[in-house]
């Protein structure tokens, strides 16, 4: 099947060659048409699978069938994700296939000043993409209006609700119009979710291309069993003795992200840290160093776990394993993506033998373990507590960035203010990123937007 049978406009299959892609993907082909059709969806793909493109190509084939009268141009369809690097990367790919059409769209979050993006929504755009936080900004502001949106996007629902974004979420849905075409994209199922999609989808058509919280069969999965204070040394030792030249690490703690970046830098190996507490041009900064190779590893925490738009990452460690056993699928998914093998290692402590238990029981099979000669583990070395990072999935209170109720969050000095919730950079629809952007939809082998690493951005700028 090519795009050409889908039903797409001779402008939006310019768009998608120009990008040189000729078949959509498996949740591309199965949801484009229903959404043509006007239909509510509730969406589950594994990251990777094209599920920006699987929205974007079908949402810009009906607003432009539908131009309205001119004049100032209301917000028609809003784009909702959980953090900045989503919201710029889902900005991108609007821009990207419609630039042959005569539609106008803009992105919004915070972290950046407030000005520019109310003169850019007092110009009118059809298309607007936020985080929850600063939308509400913006309405609070009397700058926004969305009472003739025609077409809901959420992305990543999942990951907003674990950020505690659901009466963000019920407010911004109250300021629209009931009648509307809803699309919900999730990568995992609680029963938060559930509700959330009972509660907002008419007689939705169900779409899943992949098993639930399942890895790419693309990843090799190992696990390296280690003492706690050998991880570092272990790790340098792998990123030099393999000569891995891009590596994404994984901590649990802003912190801990910081002194592993600081550590190997002393051990000769350039790294750059990404999380929550730095600033938006810093995690640009670092993301972008990352992609054109001015940084061998990048130590995030798990802000980076879904999008980190990197293509043909290679390598993804698990210096420290998440407390909530989705978040290693979320974390792996970043390499393997597009066809192109990937391998995910993780460096297992005798204090995180339950949580490996856990995502072994998720994934319903033992991961390969090995340990590496001259790093075997002290056995008389006893476990130790491990602080929750993340409450579990499911918990239905509201949790501020990586899970933590509001204003207990370890380290954070008080609840966090909606600006530092709301994530993202402004532009006029164009991310600050310096990385390559093509294919901003994503990348399925050479043929279909899609596969392309979605960044995970940073949950609103607080993990």
């Amino acid at each position: 099947m090519s795009f050409d049978t889908l039903g797409l406009s001779a402008e939006i299959l310019r768009a998608v060659s120009d990008q040189g892609y000729s078949e959509p993907t498996p949740v591309q082909r199965e949801a484009i048409p229903v959404i043509l059709d006007g239909k509510d969806i509730l969406a589950g793909a594994q990251t990777g699978t094209g599920k920006t493109a699987g929205f974007t190509l079908p949402l810009l084939q009906r607003l432009s069938d539908s131009t309205p009268a001119k004049g100032r141009r209301p917000v028609r369809a809003l784009v909702l994700t959980p953090t900045r690097e989503l919201a710029a990367q889902v900005a991108e790919s609007i821009e990207t296939y419609g630039k042959h059409l005569p539609l106008s769209s803009t992105v919004i979050f915070g972290g950046v000043k407030i000005n520019p993006q109310i003169q850019r929504l007092r110009a009118g755009v059809d298309i607007l993409v936020a985080t929850p936080g600063r939308l509400l900004d913006h309405v609070s502001q009397r700058t926004l209006d969305l009472s003739a949106v025609e077409i809901l996007v959420l992305d990543e629902a999942d990951r907003m609700l674990d950020m505690g974004f659901i009466r963000d979420i019920r407010k911004i849905i109250a300021l629209m119009p009931r009648q509307r075409q809803n699309l919900l994209f999730s990568a995992t199922y609680s029963n938060d979710m559930r509700k959330l999609a009972d509660s907002l989808l008419k007689s939705p058509v169900s779409i899943e291309v992949a098993r639930r919280n399942t890895p790419t069969e693309l990843v090799s999965q190992v696990v390296h069993p280690v003492d706690r204070e050998r991880k570092r040394e272990l790790l340098s030792f792998m990123v030099g003795s393999q000569n891995w030249r891009q590596v994404l690490v994984f901590t649990r703690t802003k912190h801990g992200a910081n002194r592993l970046s600081q550590q190997l830098e002393k051990d000769g190996i350039s790294s750059a840290a990404i999380h929550g507490n730095k600033s938006q041009g810093a995690r640009t900064r670092a993301l972008a160093d990352f992609k054109q190779g001015e940084v061998r590893v990048l130590v995030a925490t798990d802000i980076a776990a879904r999008g980190l738009d990197i293509d043909q990452l290679p390598h993804v460690v698990n210096y420290e394993l998440p407390n909530v056993p989705e978040d290693y699928v979320h974390r792996i998914g970043r390499t393997g993506r597009a066809g192109n093998e990937g391998e995910a290692v993780s460096l297992v402590c005798v204090d995180e033998h339950k949580l490996l238990g856990d995502i072994e029981r998720l994934l319903k099979r033992d991961l390969s373990k090995i340990i590496i000669p001259g790093y075997e583990p002290d056995p008389s070395i006893r476990a130790q507590p491990i602080q929750k990072g993340r409450s579990a999935a499911g918990n239905s209170r509201p949790r501020n960035g990586a899970g933590h109720p509001r204003g207990k969050r370890p380290g954070a000095g008080g609840s966090a203010s909606r600006k530092a919730r709301s994530g993202a950079s402004a532009s006029r629809g164009k991310p600050a990123s310096r990385g390559n952007s093509k294919g901003a939809a994503g990348v399925n082998g050479n043929r279909a937007p899609g596969g392309k690493p979605r960044q995970r951005s940073a949950p609103s700028g607080n993990v």
